[in-house]
């Protein structure tokens, strides 16, 4: 993204953009013909089959944490602590980790900085689709 905000809207050249960043400018060029990243792309969701059966029990947890004071909501070494205690979790603590802050960072509202000119910067808020 910012070796397109580099050329489209800060008008540098590839040559310079290539300078300026390290890269070929076989690269520049390919970074400016897509929008999108190249590369490796997901085209299936992630499967955890150890965790699929727990996901329902760490969704329920996360919503009560919603109306719980910020001091007694869980961590996720918590709710992999219970999962393992109660609910006879076999799996590893990464998973769950991945899984917990995935669900946490959902729908969150964030505050990000656009440059408008060079130097200039607005505050923008973005809302997290996903």
């Amino acid at each position: 993204m910012k070796v397109r905000q580099a050329h489209f809207q800060d008008g540098l050249s590839r040559r310079q953009i290539a300078w300026d960043f390290g890269i070929s400018r076989d690269s520049v060029a390919k970074k400016l013909a897509y929008s999108e990243p190249l590369g490796c792309r997901r085209t299936a969701s992630i499967k955890r089959p150890k965790l699929d059966a727990f996901t329902g029990q760490i969704d329920q947890w996360l919503a009560e944490d919603k109306v719980r004071p910020r001091k007694q909501r869980h961590t996720t070494r918590r709710i992999f602590e219970r999962l393992r205690d109660e609910c006879g979790f076999g799996g590893g603590y990464t998973i769950v980790k991945g899984y917990a802050r995935a669900r946490k960072r959902s729908g969150k509202e964030m505050l990000c900085y656009c440059r408008i000119r060079r130097g200039m910067r607005r505050p923008i808020l973005v809302k997290r689709m996903s």
